[in-house]
């Protein structure tokens, strides 16, 4: 699933038959979004390279079965174009247009409210609304995303892309991304994204990317300490934007200590969102060293947290005699990998001592021969010795704080000139 554009969506783009309207329009219809129409007054009965325009919405609608609008007018003409859409029974309206007059702006804020509840509105002034693989409305770069489970809503437009691209570049796709543009008065809201996400079955993850000035990022964090169970993190933009200073977006701007990057973050971090300093990770990463181990090491010790209950239970069957094969090769790695820490010191048992009762002269001929599979058995006999439940309680009591302490060093709460992380086998060293 996707939340506002998927495969149903068909798209009647006013403002067609302008430049930018033309080029985005069949940018989205070669991405393989639906373009059913196009409505530009005055121009009705042409066609936009195979797309009929219409004079009015209404038109448009009654003829194509359009349900989503893509406003590509001048600013003066955007607020009556915007209506018009939402008066013709279209669902979702995506306005691109950027410089509407804020006063026009909370004249279709209210009007929607009163008038088209049900209408939703995505902008001004934003890139629009991507689902990867689905539907691209807007102008946002389709290119380099994919389908997957991670939303990403933001207030700017290039912070959208950038952050997509980061996620992209390591392997995640997105559900969908959605620019809520950053003017004073957006059609629709970061708790408006957000609840999408929280009910959509896809999206596993949700980022937010906010900016200075208003009070959306704070009223969102409240919203997600209530509502939201799904992961969120976000990153501020503008740490370092003076005060009383517009910064790009005519919502960008702080006053006195409301607006701040900091008192967003600070409301975030409150409600259990993570945020980030920097859109760029490689950035974090060059000023941040100890976070270059702690990446791959928490991916270890997670994955190895993950598999000692498998190998407990097999522990286990290896005691019962359930395994026809009491030290196969898999099960003897297993073990003898937990065993680096279990049995961390021990005295190495004799080799009478590693023999199962049952065809122990064969096994033992065969281990002799290989010494690698002698020196796991060793391992393995000496984590068989030990109690179970000891077993079980010092190999997740070991998984255990080496994920509590890599998750330390990445969040920068180690910060000594060497951070030593150890889990099983491996240690791993941040200078």
């Amino acid at each position: 699933m996707s939340v506002l554009v998927d495969r149903s969506t068909r798209l009647c783009v006013s403002g067609i038959t302008g430049r930018e309207g033309t080029f985005h329009a069949m940018n989205n219809r070669r991405y393989g979004t639906e373009v059913v129409s196009g409505v530009t007054p005055g121009k009705g009965g042409q066609d936009v390279e195979g797309v009929p325009v219409f004079d009015t919405f209404h038109a448009a609608v009654a003829e194509t079965g359009a349900n989503t609008a893509m406003v590509f007018v001048p600013p003066r003409f955007a607020a009556d174009s915007i209506l018009e859409a939402a008066d013709a029974g279209i669902a979702t309206i995506i306005a691109i247009t950027e410089g509407i007059p804020a006063h026009d702006e909370l004249r279709v804020y209210n009007h929607l409210v009163q008038a088209h509840p049900g209408t939703r509105l995505i902008g001004p002034n934003c890139p629009g609304v991507l689902s990867p693989g689905k539907a691209n409305v807007g102008i946002i770069p389709a290119a380099f995303f994919k389908e997957g489970n991670v939303g990403v809503v933001s207030r700017s437009g290039t912070l959208t892309y950038q952050i997509g691209n980061e996620i992209a570049g390591r392997g995640f796709g997105n559900s969908s991304i959605v620019g809520i543009g950053g003017d004073p008065v957006p059609g629709s809201s970061f708790i408006d994204v957000i609840s999408l996400f929280e009910d959509d079955p896809e999206t596993e993850l949700i980022v937010m990317a906010g900016e200075i000035g208003g009070s959306a990022e704070e009223e969102a964090a409240a919203y997600i300490g209530e509502h939201v169970s799904k992961p969120v993190v976000a990153y501020i933009a503008g740490f370092t934007a003076p005060p009383g200073k517009t910064m790009g977006h005519a919502g960008a701007i702080v006053s006195g200590s409301q607006g701040t990057a900091a008192a967003k973050a600070e409301a975030l971090e409150a409600q259990g969102v993570r945020v980030g300093r920097t859109p760029q990770l490689r950035h974090a990463l060059g000023e941040q060293p100890h976070v270059l181990a702690a990446r791959p090491l928490r991916r270890q010790v997670r994955a190895r947290a993950e598999h000692r209950d498998v190998v407990v239970g097999q522990v286990a069957q290896l005691r019962r005699g359930d395994l026809a094969q009491p030290f196969a090769q898999d099960v003897g790695r297993a073990a003898a990998h937990v065993a680096h820490e279990a049995a961390a010191g021990a005295p190495p048992p004799r080799d009478d001592e590693l023999l199962p009762a049952q065809g122990g002269e064969r096994l033992a001929d065969g281990h002799r021969r290989h010494p690698e599979r002698l020196r796991q058995l060793r391992l393995a006999r000496q984590l068989l010795a030990r109690p179970q439940q000891a077993e079980a309680d010092a190999v997740g009591e070991a998984a255990d704080h080496g994920v509590g302490a890599a998750a330390e060093v990445e969040r920068g709460e180690d910060r000594r000139p060497t951070a030593r992380v150890t889990h099983g086998s491996h240690t791993a060293t941040n200078r």
